[in-house]
């Protein structure tokens, strides 16, 4: 039938011309036919045709070693400051801001059309002396002037931050003790309301180790958390899982269940500082194997480029040697982003209220751009309001009528006489996260 969004590598033939009028009334170009996807040589644009990014840990310290540079350019599209975001390197005197180290390794991202999460805003390790000295309101506050500033200074620049880290404590998954704990079971509330007023186009994300496994008493209470923020407004839109795997702390059967479960409370899940020891070929692509086979998973991050800049490096645990080459576990890791192209389609996305669901899946996707099928249940008579994540954007539509606002990257759509399925495409500019969509009836 004519008039529906046309999934794999198949061309759109008729959708896009029926699409040309509502596209050109409403300042959207139709898009062309780039050509489909191919096996890609590389982490990052092997993930990037899944719909996700392949990131690394990056420290400034080394970014004057032309190998180190040459496969972080190559193979990543999105990296994490090791250590120059932290608290004791952006403030080390409360109320002076450090941002050289930070902005090192933002920098050098940038120039190199990398994207950039924020790492990490509050944690109970490696705080500053006068931080360590403060208690009760003074600390609060002093917490909240952090986040502001530190947010301020990279605003519309960073996709996501870890606005707080490691607050759970391991075995019985009880609050850490830390300075901030002692303010009140609270603080990780205030800490993301007051990271969303300080940048509302960041992803909130909450980052832990040791909550791989669904049945641990810690998953258990970080779930229970977001579950809770969520249910309340509070602003929370990823989960961090690190992902450190040891002979101690192996990689759990459940993993998958973990990230599902996660994902389930509609919010975004990415694996944030992935290394394992010894580097097995099997483990590491059975990891992102899972991450493939949940929607919201977003991407997957390395811990370091190379072992000898792993902060375990007796490990050997990532996907470069000391020398640069790449290891077997690379190739399975390849294997597995390349196995799973085209990406999978995720779980609905139903609207928070109203008599009509907007659901989305999955079309053909490309180097730059990539197409949305929506389908609309519950009513014949509906608005669908879409949020597109920046800087991506909606270059053409079909079968719908469509108007688009630059300003705040929303697009509000309407039937047009072609029923209750259409579609979008979006040039993602480096940010391939999907849009929300919610439907009301009209």
């Amino acid at each position: 039938m004519t008039g529906r969004l046309l999934a794999g590598s198949r061309v759109v033939r008729r959708t896009l011309v029926l699409g040309a009028v509502a596209a050109l009334a409403t300042g959207l170009a139709v898009a062309g036919t780039p050509r489909a996807n191919a096996a890609a040589d590389t982490l990052g644009a092997a993930a990037a045709q899944t719909g996700r990014y392949f990131g690394t840990a990056i420290s400034a310290s080394k970014l004057g070693d032309p190998v180190y540079t040459a496969i972080a350019g190559r193979e990543f599209t999105m990296v994490t400051p090791e250590n120059e975001m932290k608290l004791d390197a952006t403030e080390p005197r409360q109320g002076v801001f450090n941002f050289g180290p930070g902005d090192r390794v933002y920098d050098w991202a940038a120039q190199n059309g990398k994207q950039v999460r924020g790492h990490t805003l509050l944690w109970h390790s490696g705080q500053p002396q006068w931080l360590q000295n403060l208690s009760g309101s003074a600390l609060r506050q002093a917490m909240i002037d952090h986040i502001d500033g530190v947010m301020a200074h990279y605003k519309g620049k960073i996709y996501a931050w870890d606005v707080v880290n490691e607050a759970f404590a391991d075995g019985t998954g009880g609050r850490r003790n830390s300075n901030f704990q002692r303010t009140g079971d609270d603080w990780i509330e205030h800490a993301f309301r007051a990271a969303r007023a300080a940048d509302p186009a960041a992803k909130l994300c909450y980052n832990d180790y040791n909550i791989e496994n669904w049945t641990s008493a810690k998953t258990q209470s970080v779930y229970t958390m977001v579950k809770d923020f969520r249910s309340r407004g509070v602003p929370i839109d990823c989960v961090g899982i690190q992902a450190h795997f040891t002979s101690g702390n192996p990689y759990p059967g459940d993993f998958r269940t973990t990230l599902r479960n996660f994902a389930a409370l509609g919010v975004d899940v990415q694996i944030t500082e992935l290394d394992i020891q010894g580097a097995p070929p099997a483990t590491y692509a059975d990891v992102v194997t899972d991450c493939l086979t949940v929607p919201r998973c977003t991407g997957v991050t390395v811990w370091g480029v190379r072992d000898t800049d792993s902060w375990r490096s007796g490990d050997t645990p990532l996907l470069f040697d000391g020398d640069g080459d790449k290891k077997p576990a690379y190739t399975a890791v390849l294997d597995a982003l390349n196995a799973a192209v085209p990406g999978p389609s995720p779980s609905p996305t139903p609207s928070p209220a109203g008599s009509c669901t907007a659901t989305l899946s999955a079309g053909a996707k490309w180097p730059d751009r990539y197409n949305l099928g929506v389908t609309v249940t519950g009513s014949d008579d509906w608005i669908v309001t879409m949020t597109v994540p920046r800087p991506a954007k909606i270059i053409a539509t079909w079968n719908v009528s469509a108007r688009w606002n630059p300003t705040t990257n929303v697009m509000t759509a309407r039937p047009d006489g072609h029923g209750d399925s259409w579609g979008v495409t979006i040039k993602h500019h480096g940010n391939r996260t999907w849009p929300t969509v919610s439907c009301r009836h009209a």
